[in-house]
C-alpha cells in the first residue's frame, strides 16, 4: 500500500508508470467508494434511495455524490456498479442506474493528460471484472447511439468508449459522459468549447447533462470580498 500511495500522480511515461498510476487510482477510488456505502448500509434504507442518501444540492439544481474531477477517478463508475452487483447483489440494471445517478464529471482542461485512455491490455490484466462492466456499459451506449442516429455510422466509432487502435485503448472522458449524471466545465467560455468542439457529438445525444459551473472567482471580486 505504501509503494501505491507514497507518490500522488506517479510518471507514466513508462508501463511501470502507468501501472503504478491506474492501481493508485483504483486503490483511492475503491476505498472512498466502499467507506461511503459501508456508511449508508448502517441507515438500513433500500439501494434506490442512496444517491438520495449522499446527494449534495448545488446552485446549478445538480445532485451529486462522487465528483470526477478529470478523468483520473473515472474508474470509480465501474468500481460502484461492481460492488453493487457482486457484493450487494443488486441488479446490473438498478446498478447502472444508481451509479449515473450519482455521478458527476467535471472537465478542468481539454490537454490530453486530463482525457485519459488506457491500454486495454492493461486494464484487463490488473482489472479484468472492471473492463468486464466497461464492454457491458459500452454495448448499451452503442445502442443508445445507434438509436439516436441511424443514418450517421461514424456515431459509433466517435462516441465508443473503446478506441480501436493500436493498441486498443478505453476512453474514460467517453466514460464518463455516458455514465454521469452531470458534465460541466469550470468557466462558461470552457463549458462552450467542450458543447461546439470537444464533446459536441455527445452534446449532441446528451444536451441535458451539460450545464456550466464557475470555477473559482475573478482577482477583482477576490480583492472586493478583501475590503
Amino acid at each position: 500500500m505504501i509503494s501505491i500511495s507514497s507518490i500522488l500522480y506517479p510518471n507514466d511515461s513508462t508501463y511501470n508508470g502507468k501501472e503504478l498510476r491506474l492501481k493508485q487510482q483504483y486503490f483511492f477510488v475503491s476505498a472512498t467508494i466502499q467507506d461511503v456505502l459501508a456508511a449508508f448500509k448502517e441507515q438500513c434504507l433500500p439501494w434506490e434511495q442512496f444517491p438520495e442518501y449522499v446527494a449534495v444540492e448545488t446552485a446549478n439544481d445538480s445532485q451529486h455524490t462522487f465528483q470526477l474531477n478529470d478523468t483520473h477517478p473515472a474508474v470509480a463508475i465501474p468500481e460502484l456498479i461492481r460492488l453493487l452487483v457482486d457484493r450487494e447483489h443488486v441488479t446490473l440494471d438498478d446498478a447502472i442506474q444508481i451509479t449515473s445517478r450519482c455521478m458527476n464529471y467535471t472537465n478542468h482542461t481539454i490537454l490530453p493528460e486530463a482525457l485519459e485512455m488506457w491500454d486495454v491490455e492493461l486494464f484487463n490484466r490488473l482489472l479484468p471484472r472492471h473492463l468486464q462492466i466497461i464492454y457491458t456499459l459500452n454495448d448499451r451506449l452503442m445502442q443508445e447511439v445507434q438509436k439516436h442516429f441511424p443514418d450517421e455510422g461514424r456515431m459509433c466509432s466517435v462516441l465508443s468508449i473503446f478506441e480501436e487502435s493500436s493498441p486498443k485503448r478505453i476512453r474514460m472522458a467517453n466514460l464518463c459522459i455516458a455514465f454521469c449524471h452531470r458534465v460541466n466545465g469550470v468557466a462558461e467560455l470552457h463549458t462552450g468549447i467542450l458543447t461546439s468542439r470537444v464533446f459536441h457529438d455527445f452534446y449532441r445525444l446528451f444536451p441535458e447533462k451539460f450545464i456550466n459551473i464557475t470555477n473559482g472567482i475573478t482577482p477583482r471580486r477576490y480583492a472586493r470580498s478583501l475590503r
